[in-house]
């Protein structure tokens, strides 16, 4: 297959009139400066795909439900109490089915690969499904359905606070032993196998639920795999921690964990300057998931000053309130003009455009966090791809002015058609298979509102 686009990000920079030739999964050749040929499948500009590296698949069906004020301050915690009871509701065809319509959504966005966080092990009751990763295979079934790419994240969660305090019962859809984890594991990698270009990683889900015993073996579990935490979301959190350990949540680990590439630090929002500093200098990308973090009031990252450290990051969307990968972006942007009272925050350089340098920090970030190659639009690199038309200037122009008008300028998304492994996942901004998945979606949504 063919395609030819009037413009391409290439590893080198914009080119005009490249043609991309995919054998399979892998790009096979690129060539700039070339004629459309009439067997080439034309288009505009093209990017490479983006991974989002942390999703909750099943909160998508949670989208508008939480948006009422309670009797006391809502939070993070209030929302968590909604989020436990809306949980209860969901059987292994509903996890299906919530997780495909996001995954088609991702990849309508311009996502081509998610990290999935999943902590949703075991039946309403709490007790484990004859197949210890019977959700496990849901999600990697929603991915194989959509062909989104997957790392697949199974969460080991044991605790509800610091120190290693009970589970509540809220909880006893998530908690496992690490016997009962070990082998949840190993029937998820299972699971996975079907599902072209899966892989697996590991998820302690925070320090508050687990020891720093269970957090060694889990290291030790997951060798050579990715290791993603949350970490200093709440400032809750952060109190609670320094309480526990005399320290807060990101120095912790740092001081305590053999933190490097191999790990992803989710939200590390509330942290110190010498937090940042060593963060950075880890070789850890941390994951912001600014459109969640917004929704539930956390706070503002640091950015810049991580990034000025020599910081990595990839984006995440997390409780899939809104899956929306530019949106995400101008929100990490917006969120550091409103904290520094400035411009064009997280631009690499003076001249440099602010949408592509946060394109491509979080690309890079993102894929170094799901242990994928960040080869971009370039010979042996997955065949993975976003044309874009755009709907205010020039279609593919060859500048970065696309991706600024993108990320800043566009009411409509201009992503107008995805390549996933080579296989075309979005022809004219709609995933090939979204009438079906979505009434699905609409049927399975309407059962559990009624329950």
């Amino acid at each position: 297959m063919s395609l030819w686009f009037t413009s391409a990000l290439l590893p080198e920079g914009w080119r005009r009139d490249v043609r991309v030739t995919l054998a399979g999964p892998l790009i096979a050749s690129v060539t700039a400066g070339v004629a459309a040929d009439a067997e080439d499948m034309r288009h505009g500009a093209a990017v490479p795909g983006m991974a989002n590296l942390h999703s909750h698949a099943f909160q998508r069906a949670m989208a508008g439900l939480t948006e009422i004020r309670g009797a006391t301050a809502d939070s993070f915690w209030t929302w968590r109490q909604t989020m436990y009871r809306f949980l209860d509701r969901l059987d292994p065809e509903d996890v299906e089915a919530v997780a495909a319509l996001a995954y088609a959504e991702m990849l309508e966005s311009g996502f081509t690969r998610v990290g999935e966080f999943h902590y949703l092990h075991h039946a309403p009751d709490g007790r484990p499904y004859a197949r210890p990763a019977e959700l496990s295979g849901r999600i990697a079934a929603a991915a194989a359905e959509t062909g989104i790419g997957l790392t697949l994240l199974p969460v080991f969660y044991a605790h509800a606070g610091f120190g290693g305090t009970a589970p509540s019962e809220d909880q006893r859809r998530f908690v496992t032993g690490l016997d009962s984890f070990a082998r949840l594991v190993a029937d998820a990698s299972d699971a996975v196998k079907g599902v072209p270009g899966a892989d697996l990683g590991i998820a302690p889900h925070s320090l508050r639920a687990v020891t720093p015993d269970e957090l060694r073996h889990l290291v030790t579990l997951g060798e050579g795999r990715p290791i993603h935490i949350h970490v200093a979301e709440q400032t809750r959190e952060v109190e609670d921690c320094v309480a526990w350990s005399g320290r807060p949540p990101v120095a912790w680990l740092l001081d305590s964990a053999p933190v490097d590439a191999r790990w992803c630090l989710i939200h590390a929002t509330h942290m110190t300057p010498d937090e940042t500093t060593r963060l950075a200098a880890s070789g850890a990308a941390a994951g912001l998931c600014p459109l969640t973090e917004a929704n539930l009031g956390d706070g503002v990252f640091p950015a810049r000053a991580y990034v000025e450290a020599g910081g990595r990051y990839g984006i995440g969307s997390d409780s899939n309130v809104r899956i929306d990968l530019s949106l995400e972006l101008m929100t990490l942007e917006y969120s550091q003009r409103l904290t520094l009272r400035g411009r064009n925050i997280m631009a690499e350089a003076p001249g440099a455009s602010t949408g592509r340098s946060l394109f491509e920090a979080a690309r890079l970030g993102g894929a170094q966090s799901l242990a994928q190659p960040a080869l971009g639009i370039a010979p042996g690199a997955p065949a993975d791809l976003v044309a874009l038309v755009d709907p205010d200037g020039p279609a593919g122009q060859s500048a970065d002015t696309t991706l600024d008008r993108w990320i800043f300028g566009t009411r409509t998304s201009p992503v107008e058609a995805v390549w996933r492994h080579g296989r075309q996942v979005v022809a004219d901004g709609r995933h090939v298979r979204r009438d079906a998945i979505a009434a699905r979606y609409a049927a399975t949504l309407a059962r559990i509102l009624s329950a």
